[in-house]
Order: C-alpha cells, then sequence, then structure tokens
C-alpha cells in the first residue's frame, strides 16, 4: 500500500488527516468507527443511521465521550459541530457529501437502492466513494464506477472485504504476467440454500447480528454476490451457474479449482468459485508455462505445479476498510472496481413455491437466494437480478429452485436503482 502508514503518521503530523463520512452503524459501521479511533491520520467527523440513539451506540463502542457528540438535522448544524470540533450524528445522509473537508463517504448501508443514490450524490459533490454495498455493486457497480471515472472520483470496493482481498492476489499474479485460472474464497458458514431468518434467530442472537443477515450469509446470496463482485471486477466468470462449490483444502485448492483435464473441476481456466472446508480466507490459482519460473516456483516449496496457488488466509471484514478510505484519497487508488463491462449476473432463485400476486421481500429473507451465472446467459433468459427483486409482485407462480425472470413480474417499480439499471443495460448491450 505505498507505505500508507508513513503517510497517515505525516498527515497526522500536519493535522490534515483523511476524513471519512460514514453512513450506517450496524455492525460493519460500528467495527470502522472502533477502529478509526485506534489510528493516526484518519478521522471520522460524521455519523449516520436511522436514530440518534443507534448511532451515539457506535459512539459509545468507540469509547468517544458524550460531550464530542452533537445531534445535527441540516448541513448548516452539521458543519458547524465539525468545525467546533465534534462529531455530527445525523439520521439523514444527504447532506453528508456536501460538508467541507469529507474526502470520502464509506456507504455500509447495505442496501442496493440506498447505495445508489449515496454513490450518485457523493458523484455530484466530487467525493469519493467506498461502496462496502456489494449488492449494490453488482446491481450497478460499472455504470455508477464510470460516472464516478468522468467526474473525477474515486469508486472503490471495501478492503477487508473478501472482493477487495481477492482482488489483492488478482492484482499481485497479473502484474507478474501469471495467468488466473481461478479466484475465490472459502464458504465461512454452513451451507443451506433453504435457510431462512426464523431459523437462524437463535444464531443470530448468539452473534450479535440481525438474523437476516445470517440469513444471507447461509443461504449462498451473499457468496455470489462477492463472487458476482469479483467477476466484474476481473472478467473471470461462473464455470457454472451457481459455481461449484466443491470441497478442498488449503492444500488441494490448485488441485481442484483447476480444467478438468488436469484433474479439477472446472470446463475452462478462469473462473471464479467458492470452496467448501476451507475458512476463512481467499485464494487465486495461477499458473505459467515459463520453464525457469516454474522451477523457480518449485524451489520456493510452492508445489510441482502445473498450478499453484496464493491463499489469504484472513479478511478482516470492516476492520480494515479505513485503510481504502486513506488509500483512495491519498492515491487516487481503488481496491477494486468494476469493468466497463459486466460479465457476470447475481440472480434471484425462489427458495421456496412463489405465488401470483405475492410481492417479493429483502435478500436474505424468505422469498428468495441469490446464485451466479454469466452475463450472457442471464441476458438471454431475461433472469431478474437480485438487486431489483425486492418489492416486485409476481404475474406468475415460480417453483421452488428455479430463477425468477422479467416476464414473473409486474412492471419494475421506478425507483433510482432499477433506472440506473436501465441505463447500464443500454450501454452494455
Amino acid at each position: 500500500m505505498n507505505a500508507i502508514n508513513e503517510r497517515l503518521l505525516e498527515l497526522e503530523s500536519k493535522g490534515t488527516p483523511v476524513s471519512i463520512g460514514l453512513i450506517g452503524v450496524g455492525q460493519m459501521g460500528q467495527e470502522i468507527l472502533c477502529q478509526v479511533q485506534l489510528m493516526k491520520g484518519v478521522r471520522i467527523p460524521v455519523v449516520v443511521d436511522v436514530s440518534f440513539e443507534r448511532a451515539e451506540v457506535a459512539c459509545q463502542m468507540a469509547r468517544l465521550p458524550a460531550e464530542r457528540l452533537a445531534r445535527v438535522k441540516s448541513a448548516e448544524s452539521a458543519q458547524a459541530a465539525i468545525d467546533s470540533g465534534r462529531i455530527a450524528l445525523a439520521t439523514e445522509w444527504e447532506f453528508v457529501p456536501q460538508l467541507r473537508g469529507v474526502q470520502a463517504v464509506v456507504d455500509a448501508t447495505g442496501s442496493p437502492e440506498l447505495g445508489v443514490s449515496i454513490t450518485l450524490e457523493c458523484i455530484r459533490a466530487r467525493k469519493h466513494i467506498v461502496m462496502m454495498n456489494v449488492e449494490c455493486d453488482v446491481t450497478v457497480g460499472p455504470i455508477l464506477n464510470r460516472l464516478a471515472r468522468q467526474a473525477g472520483v474515486i469508486y472503490t470496493l471495501a478492503a477487508g472485504d473478501e472482493p477487495a482481498a481477492i482482488m489483492e492476489l488478482y492484482r499481485f499474479a497479473k502484474a507478474l504476467g501469471f495467468e488466473v485460472v481461478a479466484a475465490g474464497k472459502g464458504k465461512n458458514n454452513p451451507l443451506d440454500i433453504t435457510a431462512t431468518p426464523e431459523g437462524l434467530a437463535d444464531r443470530a442472537k448468539a452473534r450479535d447480528m440481525s438474523a437476516r443477515m445470517l440469513c444471507e450469509f447461509v443461504d449462498g446470496s451473499k457468496t455470489a454476490v462477492e463472487m458476482c463482485s469479483v467477476a466484474n471486477a476481473t472478467g473471470l466468470v461462473p464455470d457454472v451457474r451457481g459455481m461449484h462449490g466443491a470441497k478442498a483444502t488449503r492444500e488441494t485448492l490448485h488441485q481442484v479449482f483447476c480444467p478438468k483435464s488436469q484433474g479439477g473441476v472446472l470446463e475452462r481456466p478462469g473462473a471464479v468459485d467458492f470452496a467448501i472446508g476451507v475458512h476463512p480466507g481467499v485464494f487465486v490459482v495461477f499458473t505459467t508455462d515459463q520453464l525457469r519460473l516454474k522451477h523457480g516456483l518449485i524451489q520456493r516449496d510452492m508445489g510441482r505445479g502445473p498450478n499453484y496457488l496464493l491463499f489469504r488466509p484472513y479478511h478482516l471484514c470492516s476492520i480494515e476498510v479505513p485503510l481504502t478510505a486513506a488509500q483512495t484519497v491519498i492515491y487516487s487508488e481503488s481496491a477494486g472496481h468494476p469493468l466497463e463491462r459486466p460479465v457476470a449476473e447475481c440472480i434471484a432463485i425462489a427458495k421456496r413455491p412463489l405465488r401470483a400476486g405475492e410481492t417479493l421481500d429483502a435478500i436474505g429473507e424468505y422469498c428468495y437466494r441469490g446464485s451466479i451465472d454469466r452475463r450472457e446467459v442471464a441476458r438471454r433468459e431475461g433472469l431478474l437480478p437480485l438487486g431489483l427483486a425486492k418489492g416486485c409482485v409476481l404475474l406468475r407462480d415460480v417453483p421452488a429452485g428455479e430463477p425468477l425472470r422479467y416476464a414473473d413480474l409486474e412492471q419494475l417499480p421506478q425507483t433510482p436503482l432499477v433506472r440506473m439499471r436501465a441505463e447500464q443495460d443500454k450501454l452494455c448491450v
């Protein structure tokens, strides 16, 4: 990271820290706020959540004294609080990108609908956007990145999330000229594609997280979202719908996620996937036909090939996110961002038999789960993007296990997310 620690110390000594607006202080936002208090050269002068009480609880966790906190209801009162050295707490996010001194905004809401509005406002205000909201990224990330680039600001995935952790390995391998065979993650939770929040309530309570969020992990939706984000940032594609999700160990990842002709599960190289039995951690499988380098890899205990493994045995989720904000402000670099044209789609699969007239609920709830396929397949079959499903009304019955299609729905609601997706589809025919 270009000696990021030294640059942060330098900014601290000059009294010009990287200034971050934080929108959303659920579990992830709380960790970001707590982490920043330990760091030099970074500060969070404004915190937003649905209630002042939730924002204050997060600040208490971060050991911020009550006298430093100020409830605000406008851009003017927020700016006055910040200028006086206090931390502005708000229940409305819209003015955050307008605040003088805020250089980057972290979207930790997890809502695709909110993610679009937050990002567009950041772009208008010429503020960098750190996108923890991967559900938004897989729905409209390419067009948001395009608009951000045109405005001269950075749209970036967040360090610590598995997509950015995978990108770290992928960029390393590609910079060295290696061919990437596969990129993926270990599945951290047992996979149950029929999981519901009700069935996970006790486990969620024990882990101090919402049952809906836990369900998004357990039913595989989050894995599909994360690997779709990786696909669209790298050009790698799912080998089959839903990916293989093969069993592996750390020692066998490069022997499993390689072509069938070499004893693996892939029809072809260049895939995104996930492993059952490896957690935590992310991986990249690479190869080379350069004989001298192959000999060098053997000498470095990388195995005898033909494929080799890069493995990162941790990802610290939101704990790492402040580094992305700093990297974006200091170096104008992203931790990962979508390519011009998406190559994969995160799609919605019915969890149970769905009936005509039903209104679809949210990701991680009862109606559907996320999966992944190649974009050309999704377009050809008219498959519904996962991020657009919430709030849609069904025109017809959909059996359990079947993908949802645009043709299954009444007219899509005309939200900013839907309109932005329509613009993206026009640009990426």
